[in-house]
């Protein structure tokens, strides 16, 4: 695309930074009336995609941004040593790693206040009678994971806090295995104590999945990031459940292939934990979920039994397809140690659409025109509210590269044939603008400007929690439905709360539905819930699209599936785990 129309920079004669006698305003490279005022020029479908010599004064890829980048914190490593003395080991913590553009996870939890309450202490949960990990345990565990038993209390205290900052486990123990046997071991061991383990990832998830509630041992996959195997033919990547995300991207990019999922929390996330949460992401509208893309697992059960389902075909029709059962199941029926993952080519074409809405209904009517012209190469439909725009603003910097509107959808096209690609996107954007579905807009095609706008869609979360205490819905709604739970909540709610915002993957009937406020308040979820779970029930939706259960929605599970499903559920999680160590508290509701 860069090779089709001329890049020009702020300063460039021409650029969207100067005023043009035929452009009005500033940094606006698409609007309804560049349009309409030259119609002649055939500006982007007949002359700008395909004939760029004739629009050299006219760059379609300007906009004027300034971005904020949040440097990860570097952390001291120690390790348990025996009764007496817990020694210092040098060099940065690998545990969270961090992103440029989302640094989920890179702030210790020292280094912001107030302190995060403990979960028993907001939530009404009791401890399970599961064992004390003791002087002997240590030492037992020191023997399998030498020099990687981690004590410290200074050490201990982002993996017990998520990164919202809403809920605070006190955990006294950490592990950091290297290898599925060494898992096997750990997990054989605390079966037999009756010890809680926690199994933990990237420690990005919304609904505290993957912080301890009490003292359970925090297995931390931070140490298992090798990639075991790739197919350059097939596209088959087979790797330990520690790879983040995002270094798992740059592998198979460099082959040629992408990763089937993409994430705001890419820089710090797990494979293994997105594999557990059977996390959706942005890519989901074009490669399905990982339901469909996981080819095999390896997995560790509570008795320290390896289950290796580790294959890498596409087709294996012989008996239960085991896997299933522990995507989506959030550590609570075994340990992923290992992923084998079908990786789609890289599209040699990737363009960016941001684009300004006058409502929610052009919102819908844009999607249904983009799913019928842009077809094949579609792989991202995504929306937010003008709330969402000021707030990435306000807290992070972030500048909005068209004209306010009340609604903005950012669109993503990836296919293979450059010319193809820009006819077809210039043909949907020449028809949404004259039809006033959208009103103004921009676009990127070079990887820095795709990020950019990225940027305006992944940032959302990291500027809702710092607007304040954080009520987050993750739900799955009718299309024409989607948006007006944000409208009759901000009724509800009126000044009692700070924002209510909606944004989400529209192409999945996905909405994130957050509401903020100065700090956390009884009386605020009180109005949100359960009337939240029963609007949605109602609407035969599903209170978790993607972010899973977890600690905080375990016991809303009943509002989406029937007491049969709930009753199997149980059963499956007391014959693969009977002493229910592990992820205790999570997934399944607290009563029957």
């Amino acid at each position: 695309m860069s090779a089709l129309l001329p890049e020009l920079g702020p300063g460039d004669p021409g650029s969207g930074c100067q005023r043009s006698p035929k452009l009005r305003g500033c940094c606006l490279c698409i609007s309804s009336m560049l349009f309409q005022s030259h119609r002649s020029d055939h500006l982007l479908c007949r002359a700008g995609m395909m004939m760029p010599r004739l629009v050299p004064r006219w760059p379609v890829w300007l906009f004027c941004w300034r971005a904020a980048c949040i440097q990860g914190a570097s952390v001291r490593q120690k390790m348990w040593a025996g009764p007496s003395k817990i020694p210092g080991l040098g060099g940065p913590r690998g545990a969270w790693g961090t992103s440029p553009l989302v640094p989920r996870g890179s702030c210790s939890a020292s280094s912001r206040t107030p302190e995060v309450t403990l979960t028993p202490e907001r939530y009404p949960v009791r401890r399970l009678p599961f064992s004390v990990v003791s002087e002997d345990d240590l030492a037992a565990l020191e023997r399998v994971v030498p020099g990687r038993v981690i004590t410290d209390p200074e050490e201990l205290e982002p993996p017990n806090v998520d990164w919202l900052r809403t809920v605070r486990g006190s955990s006294k123990v950490l592990l950091r295995p290297r290898t599925t046997q060494e898992v096997a071991h750990i997990l054989r061991y605390c079966h037999e104590r009756n010890l809680a383990v926690n199994p933990q990832g990237g420690n990005t998830g919304m609904v505290g999945g993957s912080t301890p509630v009490f003292d359970e041992i925090i297995l931390s996959t931070a140490l298992m990031n090798q990639v075991l195997s790739f197919h350059d033919v097939s596209g088959v990547l087979v790797c330990q459940a520690g790879c983040v995300l995002e270094a798992l991207s740059r592998y198979v990019e460099e082959r040629g292939f992408i990763m089937p999922l993409d994430l705001g929390a890419k820089g710090s996330c797990h494979i293994g934990g997105n594999v557990a949460t059977n996390a959706g992401g942005l890519r989901l509208l074009r490669y399905g979920s990982l339901r469909g893309t996981v080819l095999g697992l390896e997995v560790v059960l509570a008795d320290g039994t390896v289950l290796n389902c580790l294959t890498s075909l596409r087709k294996d029709n012989t008996g239960y397809d085991l896997k299933q059962l522990f995507i989506g199941s959030e550590g609570t029926l075994g340990v992923i140690t290992a992923v084998s993952i079908l990786c789609p080519p890289k599209p040699s074409t990737v363009n960016v659409a941001f684009l300004g809405c006058p409502g929610f209904a052009e919102v819908l009517q844009t999607f249904r025109t983009c799913r019928a012209m842009l077809g094949e190469i579609l792989s991202a439909f995504e929306f937010m509210d003008a709330e969402c725009m000021k707030l990435v603003r306000l807290h992070l910097g972030l500048s909005c590269p068209v004209q306010e509107s009340p609604f903005y959808v950012l669109i993503e096209t990836a296919g293979s044939g450059p010319g193809h690609d820009a006819e077809k996107l210039g043909c949907f954007l020449e028809q949404v603008l004259d039809s006033g579905l959208v009103t103004d807009g921009t676009l990127g095609s070079d990887e820095r400007r795709i990020k950019m706008l990225w940027a305006l869609r992944e940032r959302i979360t990291e500027a809702l929690s710092r607007d304040g205490y954080v009520y987050k819905y993750d739900l799955s709604l009718p299309l024409d439905r989607l948006y007006d739970l944000v409208g009759d909540l901000r009724a509800r709610l009126g000044p009692s709360a700070k924002h209510v915002v909606g944004y989400g993957h529209l192409g999945d009937g996905n909405l994130h539905l957050n509401v903020t406020s100065e700090a956390f308040s009884a009386s605020l979820l009180g109005a949100l819930e359960p009337y939240v779970y029963e609007w949605t029930a109602g609407q035969r939706g599903s209170v978790s699209a993607e972010h899973g259960l977890g600690f905080k929605k375990k016991d809303v599970l009943g509002y989406s599936k029937p007491p049969e499903a709930l009753q199997l559920m149980r059963q499956l999680k007391a014959l693969l785990d009977p002493k229910g160590i592990l992820n205790p508290y999570k997934m399944l509701p607290t009563h029957a």
